[in-house]
């Protein structure tokens, strides 16, 4: 009886000319996403109009967000850059999308800062010049583990200070 009803099903799948392979079709059809680090090149290329402060931001080499910039435009086949002898502007499609991609990663990081702000264990990323973490922050430390045990305290040197908005740290300490 099994059997028979085993058949009869796969007899109707095959049967049918909307299935092949006993497969069920998707409505609406499952597009593709785009790689999400894609993505990510593209709106922050799109938001600082260049490349090189793309991947600072990043935090990965300018030949990367170009590799992912290129794949996405191969991918939809589509120019979202035009590139120039000194930098690269957005083509009109690119001015099109980019407040969408640039709005959408906004949202993305608000929520995470919100997940982060109610997650335990409790974690500090600070920020700070290589400088301050060396001369300042560095003896300091132990004692402000000690203090906070129930934090997890982790300190990145940067250079210059990045954009709050988009960066996850939690402090930001630098001489002006």
């Amino acid at each position: 009886m099994a059997a028979a009803l085993a058949a009869n099903q796969f007899s109707t799948i095959q049967g049918s000319e909307n299935l092949s392979l006993g497969i069920m079709p998707v409505s609406p059809p499952f597009s593709r996403m785009p790689s999400l680090n894609a993505l990510r090149a593209f709106e922050a290329a799109a938001r600082l109009g260049s490349f090189r402060q793309a991947a600072d931001e990043l935090m990965v080499t300018p030949g990367a967000v170009t590799a992912q910039i290129k794949a996405l435009e191969a991918d939809y086949g589509a120019t979202l850059f035009e590139r120039r002898a000194h930098g690269v502007r957005l083509t009109p499609l690119g001015q099109r999308v980019a407040p969408g991609f640039i709005a959408a990663f906004d949202a993305l990081g608000h929520a995470v800062r919100e997940l982060r702000r109610h997650a335990a264990p409790r974690r500090v990323h600070v920020v700070t010049s290589p400088a301050l973490a060396q001369l300042w922050l560095a003896p300091r430390l132990p004692a402000l583990r000690a203090a906070l045990a129930q934090v997890d305290i982790s300190v990145t040197a940067l250079e210059d200070p990045p954009d709050l908005k988009r960066t996850p740290f939690d402090l930001c300490l630098f001489y002006a």
